[in-house]
């Protein structure tokens, strides 16, 4: 049914929330098979680029000269580098550094969220090495002494990095004990059940299949509602100094 221009999207100056019925799909340079839903990029404001790329059987994302982390949303994709192949289904993840030779390929019809950045180096740092996984197979944790919350952590969190991916979960009626602002941006994919998110001084219904977008310091809270657990996975911008490398 038209909406007649009602939706749930909104964008403001400290966060955007994208919904399903607002995505609009398209081709990118060099990406054979592919379409990619464009949820976050520097056209918004936005320090990384966040993703959801569709691929057909065979399709193959491009090369790209940033940091690549990809988690697979459905069906089955195939990762080269190093001289290894990696099969990833629903839940397995991949980091792949910038520099490393790589090839992204579906065996079938795929989707995937794709988040890259321009890797920011560390003095007296070894370069980050490629991550392969499953986020089943991760340890979940309380987030803060809370068993309701759990977060799985997907990248290594070492000074080589300098951004973090999660998956966190709610039980139904779990939420953050606080509004948090801070400097980290964060790039944000519903992937189960929904809530209510505070964004700035916006309440918003939030449900599986949206994204969120958040500047630095905006206001932020979640809370689970319904009868099964909400799930998000989340990037953050991590270890590094605001002003720019430091140490050197």
């Amino acid at each position: 049914m038209h909406q007649l221009g009602s939706t749930r999207s909104s964008l403001k100056p400290d966060h955007l929330l994208q919904t399903p019925d607002t995505f609009i799909r398209s081709p990118l340079p060099g990406a054979e098979g592919v379409e990619f839903i464009i949820h976050a990029a520097p056209q918004l404001g936005a320090r990384f680029t966040q993703m959801t790329a569709e691929f057909v059987a065979g399709g193959e994302l491009a090369p790209v000269s940033a940091q690549r982390f990809l988690f697979v949303l459905d069906g089955k994709v195939e990762v080269k580098a190093e001289g290894k192949k990696h099969i990833l289904k629903p839940g397995g993840f991949a980091y792949l550094p910038q520099g490393v030779p790589h090839i992204v390929r579906a065996t079938g019809i795929a989707r995937a969220a794709v988040i890259e950045k321009a890797y920011e180096p560390q003095a007296g740092t070894a370069a980050p090495k490629i991550v392969i996984g499953d986020e089943a197979a991760v340890r979940s944790t309380p987030l803060l002494d809370d068993d309701g919350l759990r977060v799985r952590a997907l990248m290594p969190d070492g000074p080589a990095y300098d951004f973090a991916v999660n998956t966190l979960t709610y039980d139904p009626g779990a939420s953050l004990p606080m509004v948090e602002i801070h400097m980290m941006e964060h790039g944000l994919l519903m992937l189960e059940g929904g809530g209510i998110y505070r964004l700035g001084d916006s309440w918003y219904p939030v449900y599986a299949g949206d994204f969120i977008w958040m500047r630095s310091y905006c206001p932020q809270w979640f809370g689970a509602i319904g009868k099964r657990p909400a799930k998000y996975l989340i990037y953050k911008d991590w270890r590094r100094h605001p002003l720019g490398e430091q140490g050197a």
